[in-house]
């Protein structure tokens, strides 16, 4: 591959990242807590940067509720334990719950909803649904690393004589326990953000901490979000 072609590949993975709207939300969303990082909560043009790249990101999430409200009722995946799949359901009814409510934060925010004291109230309760759905998905991702380890464990048993990372069931199941480890660290991370955004340990959580994870957890989320490289063509 020359390298006109490989810079072609490169823009054209660049373009299919930028096209999702999740993608570009996620972004902003790294703007927005880098900024709150900076401004520490002070007033100054950091500070306003937080708070318009923060209404700015809701225009993106606009009708997304309905996602989670599909994920809430289709199917849960065959063999997955009940507690699992109560867990799974619980945070995609949080999370719907959180994006749907947010939807009138943002209408209050831009001055079409007047009453500020009702939309300040339902931003409290989204943020506390965004939490609790955090919480839902940490639990569920340790559980389902758990089983991820238990099947790679046996079938580690089955390869004993054989190199275990040349079997391609194996390496399948690694690469997911891999990405829902990382799901859980961000989870964890979205969790503390939570916890600064509704100031529940103000002392201990401050708007620099809050921005701080959020950064990271904004990358977390980037990179979960990048599209998988074209496969070298063989000769």
């Amino acid at each position: 591959m020359s390298a006109l072609d490989a810079a072609r590949a490169e823009l054209a993975l660049a373009v299919l990242y930028l096209n999702k709207a999740e993608a570009r939300d996620k972004i902003c969303r790294a703007i927005q807590y880098g900024s709150k990082f900076v401004s520490n909560g002070e007033p100054g043009t950091a500070q306003n940067v937080d708070k318009s790249t923060s209404l700015a990101r809701k225009v993106f999430r606009l009708f997304k509720f309905i996602n989670d409200l599909h994920g809430l009722i289709s199917p849960p995946a065959p063999g997955t334990p009940l507690p699992l799949i109560l867990l799974g359901k619980s945070k995609n009814a949080l999370l719907s719950t959180f994006l749907f409510l947010d939807q009138f934060v943002w209408l209050g925010r831009t001055g079409i909803y007047k009453n500020k004291e009702r939309t300040d109230l339902l931003g409290r309760i989204s943020l506390f649904c965004w939490m609790g759905s955090s919480i839902c998905t940490t639990l569920v991702e340790i559980g389902e690393i758990g089983r991820l380890s238990a099947s790679m464990k046996k079938l580690e048993k089955e390869l004993k004589n054989s190199d275990k990372y040349k079997d391609e069931q194996y390496r399948i199941k690694l690469q997911k326990s891999n990405e829902r480890s990382l799901a859980l660290i961000k989870a964890g991370i979205d969790i503390v953000v939570a916890v600064g955004l509704l100031q529940l340990a103000p002392k201990k959580v401050t708007p620099r901490v809050t921005g701080a994870f959020g950064f990271v957890s904004s990358l977390i989320s980037c990179y979960q979000l990048l599209p998988a490289p074209p496969k070298a063509k063989t000769s």
